[in-house]
């Protein structure tokens, strides 16, 4: 694709390049200073504002600011060495057509979405009517460790962009108050869109407030990676609510799920991709901690749903958990070799810790090799009460 140097006059000059990938050109419009009105009530109605389309590889840096309309009509990737730089109250408005249209933002490159409770990032579909599914969602890939690999770096699921390496500070920059609606097109069943996809990610990045609401895949999935999550809203993922694999060992903090008509799990945990292997030299497992969550299945599956499902040797600590309407509150599956689930049941590296459960029929299913009790897994039973989403998720979540 042929490199694209565009200058737009705006408020201040907005400066976007284009090289060399698969992607889309970036096109913009209204280069007569017009303004077009877009769909879905997104975006500025400050009349000095511009209706911009975006896409492509950015091989410098981009600012979007909160007055324009910004209309993402393929694939934004930013390459190494840049930095997506979104204001306050900024809308992205997806077109709705799947899996193609997502914003990534590569290894070594930055995203500083700074917004705020009064005046969230919003990144959705453009479609008047819009659903699940709509559009992909926001990747961010970085450079921390993974176990899918003996060294070296993976490949996305989506775009094929590279993850993982040996730093587990790796800075991929900030998230703050930034909702994901409508994502998660599917190009097929293998390769699938979230709301927030973390790869490889290192706990060097900022992430806090944020929301996933109604996506077609996961609300966020980790892909190995270091990354710590604070104040996390999921609303009617049809899949995952919060997925890990590939060695995942970062923190999740303050989270707030609630499930709807179409979904499969609160919480997906694999201690690494049994599609790919755990190959890491030495192996290790994903072991990240959960504090602070509640979890509000959807009361008319309580017969067949489950809340946690803890499998292929993950890890992992839960701490002040509320798990309200579910017939399963954790399910382990695991043997006594490369998935050894149930052994760290034993050894209390994989432990609940003050939970609470509210109409939930079955507590504790083992389906391991080891032998361990409802106890040996679960402590303070009673005790949870949760995350305090009344306050933090205030103003900026939708439900």
């Amino acid at each position: 694709m042929k490199n694209t140097f565009l200058t737009l006059a705006i408020a201040s000059t907005l400066f976007i390049s284009c090289g060399e990938d698969d992607t889309a050109d970036i096109i913009i419009n209204n280069t007569d200073n017009s303004v077009t009105n877009i769909v879905n009530g997104g975006g500025s109605t400050d009349p000095g504002a511009e209706t911009i389309y975006i896409s492509g590889t950015y091989t410098s840096n981009l600012d979007l600011l909160a007055k324009n309309n910004y209309i993402l009509n393929g694939a934004l990737v930013m390459a190494s060495g840049t930095t997506l730089s979104i204001e306050a109250g900024t809308t992205i408005n997806a077109l709705a057509s799947g899996s193609d249209i997502y914003i990534a933002i590569a290894q070594g490159a930055k995203i500083e979405a700074n917004g705020t409770a009064s005046a969230p990032i919003v990144m959705t579909s453009n479609s008047t009517a819009p659903k699940a599914g709509d559009w992909g969602g926001l990747i961010l890939l970085g450079k921390a460790p993974i176990n899918s690999v003996s060294s070296g770096t993976s490949t996305s699921e989506i775009g094929g962009l590279p993850y993982g390496g040996t730093n587990a500070a790796d800075n991929s920059g900030t998230i703050r108050y930034v909702r994901v609606q409508y994502s998660g097109g599917k190009a097929d069943g293998q390769s699938e869109n979230n709301g927030f996809s973390f790869y490889g990610v290192g706990n060097g990045t900022t992430v806090e407030y944020i929301q996933m609401f109604e996506g077609l895949d996961d609300g966020l999935e980790f892909f190995g990676g270091t990354v710590n999550v604070n104040y996390v809203s999921v609303i009617n993922a049809q899949d995952d609510s919060i997925d890990w694999t590939e060695g995942f060992s970062g923190n999740v903090t303050n989270a707030y799920i609630k499930q709807g008509v179409d979904h499969d799990k609160a919480f997906e945990a694999d201690g690494y991709n049994t599609d790919i292997g755990n190959n890491a030299s030495p192996k290790f497992w994903s072991a990240p901690t959960i504090t602070n969550a509640t979890v509000y299945g959807f009361a008319a599956d309580i017969a067949t749903s489950e809340a946690i499902r803890l499998r292929a040797g993950t890890k992992g600590i839960f701490t002040n958990i509320v798990l309200n309407d579910f017939g399963k509150g954790t399910e382990l599956k695991g043997d006594g070799g490369d998935n050894p689930t149930g052994t760290w049941a034993v050894d209390k590296t994989l432990h609940l810790n003050d939970i609470t459960f509210n109409n939930v029929t079955t507590k504790v299913v083992n389906q391991t090799a080891a032998t361990f009790t409802e106890a040996d897994l679960v402590s303070g039973i009673g005790n949870g009460t949760g995350t305090d989403y009344a306050t933090w998720g205030a103003g900026w979540t939708v439900n």
